[in-house]
């Protein structure tokens, strides 16, 4: 009975250990794919103003 109630314990600590390891994967994908998306947001929205700047000042000094 000793052994067994050892052995579960050891299962019962290796499945959490192991349940830790897979959240803390899916947490740092989920945080580097947010932080990537934002980036990617960034530039788009950088390089879309750029180009609206470039845009107007063209049409202003071609007036």
């Amino acid at each position: 009975m000793v052994v067994d109630g050892w052995q579960l314990r050891v299962v019962v600590t290796v499945v959490m250990v192991m349940a830790v390891a897979v959240v803390t994967m899916v947490a740092t994908v989920v945080a580097v794919t947010v932080v990537v998306i934002t980036i990617v947001v960034r530039v788009v929205v950088v390089t879309v103003v750029a180009r609206m700047v470039v845009v107007v000042v063209t049409v202003v000094a071609m007036e």
